[in-house]
């Protein structure tokens, strides 16, 4: 059961010969969540193979190479036949410019387009796994983070114990693995605790768009398998970074460490470093050493885990 995670555009603000401006892409159990639609996202989703089935569409903030993109992605849709719901989900305030950007061109849109603005803090419950709002440090602008939860899962249960134990295979086994104690019929009471291990942590993809470092994302960050964290700038461009709301790429290793992060993935890559962003990932290794810069079309797959669950 993989999780992907797929950039599609890891650029700062310009799309560049290398990198396209700001989307990503998350699979999980071949459904498809993507994040930010920078100019010619559709023709990165064709490129790297994301499928325009997809049902949600989360973005970060309003910022122009973070939104052009889903003019000309609706446009597609449409003229494929598309008849299904698009959901799009953005920070509170972002419903008029989606809705001006839809609507540029005048033509017409063959299936229903939903806005949602979110607060920071709300929660989007998708059974397995849920969709976690989070403020970040973006200057005046009204920007969220993202990150996608897994459910803890429960622990493995042990079939040659409960075999010895004389526990009949059936609905008993499934009663004890649900964490419910039994009696037997010669009256002795299993603990499920004898039988099944300790949960198992679920995976955490947390993805920031764009942010100068700050505890929110830390907070969320927390044991994550992936954190995607922009780094627009290396360490001599910091007073830039401040100026703007962005963040180095050192400062993005120092909250992968504080956040006791699994990997570190950078985005957001300034023009600059385009060609050879060499610069970045050696500034953010010293400090994070399990750190990516993610050009187009580099994926990360995250297997499931059967770690135990580290905190709560």
């Amino acid at each position: 059961m993989p999780l992907l995670v797929r950039f599609l555009g890891p650029a700062a603000s310009r799309p560049t010969a290398e990198r396209g401006v700001p989307s990503l892409a998350v699979i999980r159990e071949g459904h498809t969540l993507l994040f930010d639609c920078g100019e010619g996202t559709q023709r990165q989703m064709m490129r790297y193979g994301v499928s325009f089935s997809f049902e949600d569409l989360f973005f970060t903030h309003t910022h122009s190479d973070h939104i052009l993109g889903i003019t000309g992605l609706i446009r597609t849709m449409a003229l494929q036949g598309r008849t299904e719901r698009l959901r799009l989900w953005a920070p509170r305030g972002a419903g008029r410019v989606l809705r001006q950007c839809i609507s540029l061109g005048g033509e017409r849109t063959t299936f229903p387009v939903d806005i949602t603005e979110l607060d920071a803090g709300a929660t989007l419950s998708r059974g397995e796994y849920r969709i976690d709002t989070f403020a970040v440090d973006h200057g005046p602008s009204t920007s969220l983070g993202y990150a996608l939860v897994e459910e803890e899962r429960k622990g493995r249960f042990n079939p040659d114990l409960a075999r010895e134990l004389g526990i009949p295979e059936g609905p008993l086994w499934g009663r004890i693995h649900r964490g419910e104690q039994i009696t037997l019929d010669d009256g002795r009471v299993i603990d499920p605790g004898v039988l099944v291990g300790e949960r198992r942590r679920g995976r955490r993809v947390v993805i920031t768009g764009d942010t100068r470092p700050c505890a929110n994302t830390i907070a969320a960050a927390r044991d994550a398998d992936l954190l995607v964290h922009e780094a627009t700038f290396a360490d001599d461009e910091v007073a830039r970074a401040v100026e703007t709301g962005h963040s180095t790429a050192r400062e993005a290793a120092e909250v992968a460490k504080a956040a006791g992060a699994r990997r570190l993935a950078l985005t957001h890559i300034s023009a600059r470093y385009s060609q050879n962003a060499r610069e970045l990932e050696r500034e953010a290794k010293l400090v994070f050493a399990n750190t990516t810069v993610a050009k187009d079309g580099y994926e990360v797959e995250l297997a499931l885990t059967e770690e135990e669950v580290r905190f709560g």
